[in-house]
Order: C-alpha cells, then sequence, then structure tokens
C-alpha cells in the first residue's frame, strides 16, 4: 500500500473542484438511470415475447452502455482533477 501512495500522491481538491466532481456524478448518474430503465423495459418485452436473441443482444447492449457511461464520468471527474484550482474544468 505504500508504494501505491508514493506514485500517486493525493491531492487536495477545492470546494469548487468537489462540486463539479458532485455535479459530474450526479449527471451520470441520472444517464446510467435513464438508460438501464430504457433497455430493461425492452429486455422485459422480449422475455415475454419468448424473442431470447433480442434478449440476449440487449443484455449486451446494456453492459457496453454501462462501461462506455461509467468510463465518461471518470474521464470527466479526472478532468476536473487535473484542472489548476481557479479554472473552470467543465
Amino acid at each position: 500500500m505504500e508504494r501505491l501512495g508514493a506514485s500517486d500522491p493525493q491531492t487536495k481538491l477545492t470546494d469548487e473542484q468537489r462540486a463539479g466532481i458532485a455535479e459530474v456524478e450526479n449527471r451520470f448518474k441520472a444517464k446510467i438511470a435513464e438508460r438501464e430503465v430504457f433497455l430493461k423495459g425492452l429486455m422485459d418485452q422480449a422475455r415475454a415475447t419468448g424473442n431470447y436473441g433480442e434478449l440476449q443482444e440487449l443484455q449486451v447492449q446494456l453492459a457496453r452502455d454501462l462501461a462506455t457511461l461509467n468510463s465518461d464520468r471518470e474521464a470527466a471527474k479526472q478532468k476536473i482533477r487535473d484542472a489548476a484550482p481557479g479554472d473552470s474544468g467543465t
């Protein structure tokens, strides 16, 4: 654990950066929930009609979309962390 801390020192975040990260979290949480509700509704329809091929495609699409959104969220948060204090980063 000591080596991990040495290679990636913790930086202090400003209140502005914390607020920006919280905003990113909220925005992506909403996007993820919206995507899950939409695709899970389609999955329920596919399951109800016995279309298991489509169900499997929708499951793969959901996993891919969630991975993309999580990656985008982390990139947006890192951009804010990397911004110099006082920069708007968003």
